[in-house]
């Protein structure tokens, strides 16, 4: 299977508005031109970087409008929107009044596949999307499959989609903006990790989020994909609305059942796509497989896995797949050990969900945390992390919040508190948890916040912590 010329019939003479000139912006402004469209993209920006984009997509015969993303466009037929954009936006308003759809580039995306295109094996969750889509691809690759991670990974949708390159199947990462709008999207089969607060602001309440993560189980074909230790995920399964003979296929840490794939005597083993599921096991690979063995790193495995077996991929390939995965820089990633003391880099765990899995991970940890909480609340993953905790170090704009948890359920454990912002705090912290870690301690900079307060984006945060580590190093070589 693999792409198609897109026919223009569909597309031609069509008014588009496309909101946002970002990476996936320009990737739908270009398409759909190319289709015929008649393009116009607005954002509210007006920097010499915007200037530089619209210049280059007026060489196309598209028009930007910069500095007003509120006012539609006259005769706008569809409107294209960039996945941050909330749905409350005037410009949406605008459109809802004239009766004009918004859609995304995914559902843009979807709409431009042919009859013979690959088809999608689709993930979401809170946290785990981007490990769990390469580990797939990892594992597609590994069984000879022409396959790519796209989506919301990096590579725009619409680029793999209109691209000359053919691919057997998709390993398509999506976030809950992207499934909002994606109301066509049908997988082969997807899965949700896991669902824990995050982005209320975006969609409203915690009911419309697990909402919209759970459209991508909406039209699937073979497998619903599940976290059994999350029975909201399973909810949604039950909820969707999906083809005659699609099955919910569970996964889990602990010894599965039938139609579940699950760990046994650290081995990864698969109840779901064998002969006979209510007897026998089918064993996949060994935790030892996994880079690293962590448990929500075994769950992401599992959840790869299954969808992977739901296309028809051999216990061999899911082996071979899990061994050459490496994992991104700054999630759960060792940086170095300096006196004993072991230094954990998970800078991406940037709400409580992730954090708490990271810090699950390890013992006993001095933890570094704190930032941007974005609404969070700490009193749960203190109170379940406080007996792994040798010590705390906390920066960051909100770092009381996480200093009043922890007052409030580990008042015996130390805490330093760096009353600074600027990004020179981060040497200062790993030098604070040098000083409270004892040789077989983890150090783990799990912050269970967002960086934007100190730092660019996490990647920025964890380069931080990582040079602050190997300066430690070098000190005491």
């Amino acid at each position: 299977m693999g792409s198609r010329q897109v026919s223009d019939r569909d597309w031609q003479g069509k008014r588009i508005t496309v909101a946002g000139l970002g990476v996936s912006g320009i990737s739908a402004a270009r398409a759909l031109a190319g289709l015929g469209a008649s393009v116009t993209v607005v954002d509210g920006g007006d920097s010499e970087e915007h200037r530089a984009r619209a210049a280059e997509l007026a060489e196309l015969g598209i028009t930007v409008r910069l500095g007003d993303a509120q006012t539609l466009p006259e005769g706008t037929d569809l409107v294209v929107t960039s996945p941050g954009w909330k749905p409350s936006s005037p410009l949406f308003a605008a459109a809802a009044q004239a009766g004009v759809d918004v859609v995304g580039d995914v559902e843009i995306a979807w709409r431009l596949r042919g009859p013979d295109a690959a088809p999608w094996l689709a993930i979401t969750g809170t946290n785990g999307k981007t490990t769990t889509t390469r580990m797939l691809a990892s594992i597609l690759s590994a069984a000879g499959l022409r396959t790519a991670a796209i989506g919301n990974i990096g590579t725009p949708i619409i680029d793999v989609v209109v691209g000359d390159e053919p691919y057997d199947v998709l390993a398509v990462e999506l976030s809950s903006y992207q499934l909002h709008w994606a109301p066509s999207l049908r997988a082969h089969s997807g899965a949700v990790l896991n669902v824990a607060p995050d982005h209320l602001d975006w969609h409203g309440s915690m009911k419309e989020y697990a909402a919209d993560k759970g459209r991508i189980y909406e039209g699937n074909s073979v497998a619903c994909v599940y976290n059994v230790a999350d029975p909201a995920t399973e909810d949604l399964v039950r909820e969707a609305d999906v083809e005659e003979g699609c099955r919910a296929i569970g996964f889990t840490l602990r010894t599965p059942g039938p139609s579940q794939l699950g760990v046994v005597d650290g081995i990864l083993v698969d109840r779901a796509f064998v002969e006979n599921r209510h007897k026998q096991a089918q064993e996949l690979a060994e935790v030892t497989d996994i880079d690293p063995p962590a448990p929500h790193n075994i769950a992401n495995a599992l959840a790869a896995a299954a969808l992977a077996r739901a296309f028809g991929v051999a216990p061999a390939a899911v082996r071979e797949g899990l061994r050459n995965f490496r994992p991104d820089a700054h999630r759960i990633e060792r940086v170095e050990e300096v006196a004993g003391v072991t230094y954990i880099d998970d800078s991406k765990a940037t709400n409580t969900h992730a954090a708490e899995a990271s810090l699950a991970a390890y013992d006993p940890i001095v933890w570094i945390a704190g930032g941007l909480a974005k609404g969070a609340t700490f009193d749960e993953i203190v109170e379940k992390s406080a007996p792994r905790l040798r010590g705390v170090v906390l920066i960051g704009a909100d770092r009381a919040l996480v200093r009043e948890a922890l007052a409030r359920h580990a008042p015996e454990v130390p805490v330093v508190e760096l009353d600074r912002t600027d990004t020179g705090a981060m040497s200062a912290a790993v030098r604070e948890a040098a000083q409270l870690a004892r040789p077989g301690d983890t150090v783990l900079l799990a912050p269970a916040c967002a960086s934007m307060d100190m730092f660019a984006n996490y990647n920025k945060r964890g380069e931080a912590f990582a040079d602050a580590v190997r300066a430690l190093a070098d000190e005491r070589a």
